[in-house]
């Protein structure tokens, strides 16, 4: 069954098959369209991308402005508990035009999706040296030494922040054939455009430095890349749904370059996650029932605590 509802009085189409049937009824109410295959709410859908836009929002607020969400949107904050290990970085002056307007940006998709489904109140996140720390030894399979520092300088920010948005968008790309109304798609294509476009950013200003050396590790900033995309790839367990923005000749476009400033599959469509895979990767663990990484409590929403 899937029904289409909207605010106020309503005019309720219920589809049974082949039959309709139209209902006019006063009240307030919302969505509840499901898919048929995943068994989730368009609701269900949009309200666990929060939880990405939250964690982007403020990492992105606090490395260019040096605070986040409770100075610049607290309305939309919902009461949840600040962000940990937040910090200002001393950016370039190109960067910080960049992460100032990804921020603003973020804070506009918080916006749209509460106003669209209510939400939940910012979950716990863990935005810390030490948190993003971990996740570089992981994708390096050992302790770096000195541990790496996302706010010691723009080129370990840029670094950093390439962690994020690429895999909203992935989620973005998965939940879209889920979604039944077409109000649900049209709020989806306009998050997943703008979030596609602050991954091809991030890619092009590492793709720059593609051969530069992040130190003090001796490693080229196109090895930084494919180590956190392979690592992603490894905690989302379902085969290469990841590229760093150099590859290896075959998995370049049409398998004719190894610059690969978009990642994209054979025909290079965007790859698409489940939230399940999503909560693997930002839970650091490769379990999505284990909160920990970004979200050490957990991520919000029917979703994530089912």
């Amino acid at each position: 069954m899937t029904a289409y509802i909207s605010k106020g009085f309503a005019s309720v189409v219920v589809l049974l098959g082949s039959l309709v049937l139209s209902l006019n009824l006063p009240g307030t109410f919302v969505l509840v369209a499901s898919s048929p295959t995943s068994g989730f709410s368009d609701n269900d859908l949009l309200e666990f991308s929060l939880n990405l836009e939250y964690l982007e929002a403020e990492f992105f607020l606090f490395g260019s402005l040096g605070y986040g969400l409770d100075v610049a949107a607290p309305n939309l904050t919902g009461g949840g508990p600040p962000p940990i290990g937040g910090k200002l970085v001393q950016l370039d002056s190109l960067a910080k035009d960049v992460f100032q307007q990804f921020a603003f940006q973020e804070v506009g998709h918080l916006r749209a999706i509460k106003s669209a489904v209510g939400g939940f109140p910012r979950p716990l996140l863990d935005i810390s040296k030490a948190s993003i720390g971990k996740l570089m030894d992981s994708a390096f399979g050992k302790p770096l030494s000195p541990p790496f520092d996302p706010y010691a300088n723009s080129l370990n920010f840029i670094l950093a922040a390439y962690v994020i948005p690429y895999v909203g968008l992935t989620g973005y790309v998965g939940a879209n054939p889920q979604l039944q109304n077409a109000n649900s798609k049209k709020l989806v294509a306009g998050l997943l455009g703008v979030e596609s476009g602050q991954d091809a950013i991030l890619r092009a200003l590492l793709y720059e430095r593609k051969e530069q050396t992040v130190q003090p590790y001796g490693v080229t900033v196109a090895e930084f890349t494919d180590r956190i995309s392979k690592l992603r790839n490894k905690l989302g367990n379902a085969g290469l749904k990841d590229e760093g923005i150099v590859v290896e000749r075959e998995l370049g476009a049409e398998g004719r370059v190894r610059g690969n400033m978009l990642a994209g599959d054979k025909d290079s469509l965007a790859y698409s996650r489940t939230p399940q895979e999503i909560l693997r990767i930002v839970y650091g663990g490769g379990n999505e029932r284990q909160p920990g990484g970004f979200f050490p409590k957990g991520a919000s929403g029917r979703i994530a605590k089912s």
